[in-house]
């Protein structure tokens, strides 16, 4: 088997395994990602992404995201942030159209450098999320120890955000599988759990559906933001998303919910190390 080149790179701790399948097919069956999703044994990421040639003409690349179970998942905010940076460096411009199995999504980067992306359309209907049946997504009968009550939005993966008034009291860990799993979530979902810090201000965790809990989660920022806004817990229809991977308030996620129901999000992107997987 002929060694995979990689990059590492990663949107404020939420890391990724970049791999190039452009010029010609790589061998990505499940063993083989999660064997290098493994962080003892293997490089480590929460999510690998596959750069592909896009099947619409119209698009600069396609992305392809997998989780580090192997599983494939729809959507990856951060992970988008990153390989748009990536993409438009190696092609000399400041904006990108991009391609995923979720849909189309157009990338820029901002006169300070960092890129921002537009996450397309927020779905708030029960079936485009999908939940297993028809409940009001502003205010989901699920609950899980002290978490109650969420807010159901889909960011072309299913999110179900929680709030809460100590984030630090909750035991994520504890909860997210089996609210991941539960049986309301018929494509299981990403766990979400915020705190309002002020009118334009969150603290923010996440266990992502197929690699649990991450520093970062820029989908699940979106969702977060959406659900804010749908009760009333901002001033504006915009947020500053603190995360694990935040080392002040200034190094976080901004997220705008915009007028025509797209969500933007703008964040830092660094490039870890290079290598190649010999297995």
């Amino acid at each position: 088997m002929d060694a995979l080149p990689f990059l590492k790179m990663h949107g404020l701790g939420n890391d990724f395994v970049v791999v190039d399948a452009r010029e010609k097919p790589l061998d990505l069956d499940t063993a083989r990602v999660r064997a290098i999703a493994d962080r003892h044994k293997g490089v480590g990421f929460d999510q690998m992404i596959v750069l592909e040639t896009p099947p619409d003409p119209a698009a600069d690349v396609f992305f392809r995201f997998l989780n580090s179970d192997g599983s494939e998942a729809g959507a990856c905010g951060n992970g988008t942030r990153c390989v748009a940076d990536l993409v438009m460096r190696e092609k000399s411009r400041g904006d990108l159209r991009i391609q995923t199995i979720a849909g189309a999504l157009a990338a820029t980067r901002d006169k300070n450098g960092r890129v921002a992306v537009d996450m397309g359309p927020a779905r708030l209907e029960w079936r485009e999320i999908p939940l297993s049946h028809a409940v009001d997504t502003l205010h989901v009968p699920l609950a899980s120890g002290p978490l109650a009550d969420p807010v159901a939005t889909s960011m072309g993966n299913p999110h179900a955000t929680f709030f809460v008034s100590d984030i630090a009291a909750i035991d994520l860990a504890a909860l997210g599988p089996g609210l991941e799993h539960h049986a309301i979530f018929p494509q299981r979902a990403n766990i979400g759990v915020a705190q309002i810090l002020d009118g334009a201000t969150m603290r923010l965790r996440v266990w992502e559906r197929g690699a649990g809990i991450t520093l970062a989660c820029g989908s699940g920022a979106c969702a977060a933001t959406v659900a804010a806004v749908r009760r009333g817990l901002l001033s504006a229809r915009k947020a500053r998303i603190i995360v694990d991977g935040s080392e002040s308030a200034d190094d976080a996620l901004d997220i705008e919910w915009l007028a025509n129901g797209h969500v933007l999000m703008a964040g830092p992107v660094a490039l870890s190390f290079t290598g190649a997987w010999a297995r």
